[in-house]
């Protein structure tokens, strides 16, 4: 993997809110490029587990690299994978473990599943109560459901990869969750979501980078990893007016207090 040379003159912070480093496409590098990333202003990453497996690996990764923390769930596309909602619990127990996800619904891969995704998403969200722990949510093509799904528990946390309308976005916001912000508002054809950042509040914010995935413009179709996130928060200060320093700092913040850190 060749490694950008993207970062600007800048001391603000990174805090990349939801990254899956566990991805096949970093094996062997991310010795390499964890510390990289880190020395270049990331300060912590959430790596988000999805099945027993990536749960461990997201385990393992966060105690191995003191800036990287874990969340643990049961990802839609996953609820065949033998993963149980008691595993999610004794993973939890973990020092570093700080969010139950990636968790929500998917009805474009898995459209089929509907119903079985609803109770293992409920599921969580109440384990997810118990524990005291914020979630992070997937929705994709699911929009109606996960939200008549978060209102009715009203969770902390923050909906991931946010790709619904303003109306959506407002109505997220009422139950007192964040909006994960990610390398799609870098894309042309992001037709919505510039409208969304454009009435974000500040204060409920969150850069992301689905790392190795969604990776922005001009990198796009290459590997997304946590240092481009200054390509995400560049377009986000174009589009809210504010300085891109102002934009990281105000996220970082955000991000610690959510996840307690």
């Amino acid at each position: 993997m060749e490694f950008s040379n993207i970062t600007p003159n800048s001391s603000a912070k990174i805090f990349d809110t939801h990254a899956h480093y566990d991805d096949d496409r970093f094996d062997g590098v991310l010795d390499e490029l964890l510390p990289k990333i880190h020395a270049m202003g990331v300060e912590r990453i959430i790596n988000c587990g999805c099945d027993n497996e990536t749960n461990k690996k997201c385990l393992a990764l966060a105690d191995k690299f003191p800036f990287v923390y874990s969340a643990v769930g049961i990802h839609p596309c996953n609820i065949d994978s033998g993963t149980t909602v008691a595993d999610i619990k004794e993973f939890a127990k973990h020092e570093k473990c700080v969010a139950i996800g990636e968790i929500g619904l998917d009805y474009y891969w898995e459209p089929e599943k509907k119903e079985q995704q609803k109770v293992v998403f409920k599921q969580q969200l109440e384990l997810a109560k118990e524990l005291d722990l914020p979630v992070i949510v997937h929705d994709r093509d699911a929009h109606a459901d996960t939200l008549e799904i978060l209102k009715e528990y009203k969770p902390k946390g923050v909906l991931h990869s946010f790709s619904g309308s303003v109306e959506m976005a407002e109505e997220i916001l009422k139950i007192g969750m964040y909006l994960g912000i990610g390398g799609v508002i870098t894309f042309n054809n992001a037709k919505k979501l510039p409208d969304v950042v454009q009435m974000l509040p500040l204060d409920r914010m969150l850069l992301e980078t689905d790392a190795p995935y969604l990776t922005p413009v001009p990198f796009r179709g290459k590997t997304n990893h946590s240092e481009m996130i200054y390509l995400t928060a560049q377009k986000i200060a174009e589009i809210k007016n504010k300085k891109m320093e102002e934009i990281l700092e105000i996220s970082y913040n955000n991000a610690k207090n959510l996840f307690s850190l």
